[in-house]
């Protein structure tokens, strides 16, 4: 029951932040009474969805057991406490995956139930529970989203030709499964450099999931973002976030917000780059817990020097580009193997004369 609960949870993967994916399945004697899941922007939480489910079909929970991925919560926001609701129910057993760590909940909506009266089991399905929240969890604890870097190149780790040429360097298929991963993220990142020269969409163009295109970012140090460009122009239909610098010139701020185009200033880094910890603390602050980094070599550099990528997704295509072609990572500086950052690969998969490799940061 708690895998089916796990289930559901993954189905709101990108839809739900600032809150967690929770998934929550509703039992009595061996029969399954209602399902719930967060639903999208995060209201209503599964508990609730569940309860509502059950209603609106007639079921009684009372004496239900609520498998749930994440601890009820506790406290008073939009919607009234999951944990009270449990027990308005009837229900009298809830198995928690994971308690909440956010210090409004954190034992709180367990504490509550058994103070009802209610069985609180802990601990069932946690690890999965904790990968699927780690970047709501990652928010919590370090106020900053789980960064996931999504590279498509050749054997040798290339992306384009010398001249430019990229397209297309990985298949049909690999591509397809690259707008999935867009679709259970929160938000889609990449470079100015990246914005000029591809003058992309960042959409979801899967058929059924063109509604669950994410929020478009764009580091731009200097907001050179052009007003003409695809993502200005339609940033009023799928939110456009620019993060630049203090000192980028306001006219060319001024000229994108005017366009529907977020801008958020933060620090800029020795080389007049943006500081890509300050940005990830600007975009936690702001609620995201995923976030796809689909920029350019430079881009993915500079989240890999400072420990900021937690997983990577790489397509692998069969073929071989050479030295004088460009890389999927830009110049990382580092004199000693020690100092390299280490991943371990979690699956590997073809995609149809592709290979999907999924790999995660070793802590």
């Amino acid at each position: 029951m708690m895998r089916a609960a796990l289930a559901l949870a993954r189905r709101s993967l990108g839809r739900t932040w600032p809150n967690p994916a929770v998934g929550c399945v509703m039992v009595r004697d061996g029969q399954v009474l209602a399902r719930g899941r967060t639903r999208e922007g995060g209201r209503p939480h599964a508990e609730a969805d569940a309860i509502a489910q059950a209603a609106e079909a007639g079921q009684s929970l009372k004496g239900a057991t609520a498998y749930v991925t994440l601890e009820p919560c506790s406290h008073h926001g939009r919607t009234p406490p999951c944990a009270d609701a449990l027990v308005a129910a009837g229900v009298s057993r809830v198995v928690s995956a994971l308690e909440d760590p956010d210090p409004r909940v954190k034992g709180q909506g367990h504490a509550r139930l058994k103070a009802a009266g209610l069985s609180v089991e802990i601990g069932v399905g946690a690890a999965e529970a904790a990968e699927i929240n780690a970047g709501f969890l990652l928010r919590v604890r370090e106020g900053r989203p789980l960064f996931h870097l999504k590279m498509a190149g050749s054997l040798d780790g290339r992306i384009a030709t010398a001249s430019g040429e990229s397209k297309w360097i990985t298949g049909e298929a690999a591509r397809r499964d690259g707008q999935r991963l867009r679709a259970i993220h929160d938000a889609i990142l990449i470079g100015a450099t990246t914005a000029a020269a591809d003058d992309p969409e960042l959409t979801c163009r899967l058929p059924g999931l063109g509604t669950r295109s994410p929020v478009r970012i764009v580091l731009d140090s200097q907001a050179r973002l052009s007003t003409g460009s695809k993502l200005a122009t339609s940033a009023r239909v799928t939110p456009v976030w620019l993060v630049c610098t203090k000192s980028a010139p306001a006219d060319r701020r001024d000229a994108l917000s005017e366009l529907g185009v977020e801008v958020i200033e933060v620090d800029g880094a020795t080389d007049g780059r943006i500081d890509v910890l300050a940005a990830a603390r600007a975009l936690g602050a702001r609620g995201l817990t995923r976030v796809l980094v689909e920029g350019g070599g430079q881009v993915a550099a500079s989240f890999l020097k400072v420990g900021l990528v937690d997983g990577i997704s790489s397509y692998r295509a069969g073929l071989v580009l050479g030295q004088d072609s460009r890389s999927a990572v830009g110049g990382l500086e580092f004199a000693r193997l020690g100092s390299a950052p280490r991943f371990r690969l979690v699956s590997a998969r073809p995609l149809q004369g592709d290979t999907l490799e999924t790999w995660r940061r070793e802590d």
